[in-house]
């Protein structure tokens, strides 16, 4: 039978009982002949109490040595998840076995809350799973060069549960959460969103980036990197529920190319509320300006998103770009510090009150005018546009933060969204 990796959110580990309910649906699909390695994220709300000390005693302390120990310490949530979730499958008359990630080992950098993995050492999880037995393998964290324990970031357990499943050359990593896949946009804004059966890697990362908050993007990123094939279920299905079923269900993110049917134009809408406009008013428009603008934002460490740069009026034009809403405050008083004295601008402005809304579709490569009809509908709901953004699979809006839900309910009736039949499970 074939190597299978699931992936278990906070939420599904968030009791005894529910760690029970994981070791009986592991053990179903090892018992059916399945090798299995399992990828445990930490108690639910466990990460966020152990850093909540840390605050306590400590709060925002920068530096390397702080990170270091912040690691050090968020890193035992998921290792008692991981031993928890080995003695349930113990109890259930299985062999399993657990490791940490610096166990296996899992090389990262030493970017301390963040770091990036680097390669994965299979030999000892091979082993396992060739004596018959479940590996558990802890997620959101690996260890450095130097021997100290690193962490992925938040959502870095999807990430360790793909980088496992690329490095095991996995049939499938199956990664269980609170929703049963991914949908046409969010059924809490749109009742009548549906749940796509299929999705291109593509199309998912568009949605990721975009504000769907189903996988963290870096896992997709990964993903689609290594061509790991990943599908995202229910962890609140019955354990006991036809492995054949469960196997079937949810939301398969795939290539391309193994899309047999033709696409839908649009297969999603994604909408993100945490972002801000920022506007450099009355720049000289002469060559090097967005760098410098640019430059001293990227310096900061603050990621810019939508750009535009209007037409010059005078020898005179105006710069706007959007980033995280977390950075808003901090973009201004570094414009206004440093750039605007500098460029001789007029003024910096901005509004945090804005949102993002992205139509997202592989199909819109072979159909025209798909930009044209999104900016009809929203002209017909009285919706003012204030930034685009274009690519070869989405295009994305900057409106005024209070009609992003009429936006995305009359953007998700104008594409049929409820309607196609084709990509969307019934």
């Amino acid at each position: 039978m074939a190597l299978i990796v699931h992936k278990y959110g906070g939420t599904s580990m968030g009791s005894t009982e529910r760690i029970r309910n994981v070791a009986r649906r592991v053990a179903k699909w090892h018992k059916a002949g399945h090798q299995m390695v399992v990828v445990p994220s930490a108690m639910s709300g466990e990460t966020n109490r152990l850093l909540g000390l840390a605050k306590e005693l400590a709060p925002g302390k920068p530096g390397k040595a702080y990170g270091r120990e912040l690691d050090m310490l968020a890193a035992t949530g998921e290792q008692a998840s991981s031993a928890l979730l080995a003695i349930a499958l113990q109890a259930e008359g299985l062999e399993a076995v657990s490791y940490a990630g610096w166990q296996v080992p899992i090389k990262t950098n030493d970017a301390y809350t963040k770091a990036r993995i680097e390669s994965i050492d299979d030999a000892r999880v091979r082993a396992d799973l060739a004596a018959g037995k479940v590996v558990i393998v802890t997620g959101f964290q690996g260890i450095d060069d130097g021997g100290n324990i690193t962490t992925l970031g938040r959502g870095g357990s999807d990430t360790s549960a793909v980088a496992v499943a690329a490095a095991l050359k996995a049939a499938e990593c199956l990664i269980y959460t609170d929703v049963d896949g991914v949908y046409t946009t969010d059924p809490r804004v749109v009742p009548e969103a549906r749940r796509l059966a299929r999705v291109s890697f593509e199309e998912m990362l568009e949605m990721a980036s975009m504000g769907s908050k189903v996988l963290q993007i870096r896992s997709v990123e990964f993903a689609g990197k290594y061509r790991v094939p990943l599908r995202v279920l229910s962890s609140f299905t019955p354990w006991d529920i036809d492995l054949n079923e469960e196997a079937a269900s949810g939301t398969l993110i795939t290539f391309e190319e193994e899309e047999a049917m033709e696409q839908a134009v649009v297969s999603g809408i994604a909408f993100n509320r945490d972002e801000a406009k920022v506007s450099v008013l009355g720049v000289p428009d002469k060559p090097g300006i967005a760098a410098q603008i640019l430059g001293a934002v990227a310096d900061a460490n603050i990621e810019v998103d939508v750009i535009i740069q209007n037409l010059s009026k005078d020898g005179k034009t105006d710069f706007s770009f959007t980033v995280h809403r977390n950075d808003y405050q901090k973009t201004l008083d570094l414009l206004k510090a440093q750039v605007v004295p500098s460029l001789g601008a007029a003024d910096v402005v901005g509004d945090n009150r804005i949102c993002k809304v992205s139509i997202v579709g592989i199909g819109m490569r072979s159909h025209v005018g798909v930009a044209s009809r999104m900016f009809r509908c929203l002209s017909t709901e009285g919706i003012n546009i204030q930034m685009i953004s274009t690519s070869e699979i989405k295009t994305s809006v900057v409106i005024d933060e209070k009609y992003m839900e009429l936006a995305v309910r009359a953007l998700h009736r104008e594409f049929d969204l409820d309607q196609s039949a084709d990509k969307i499970e019934a």
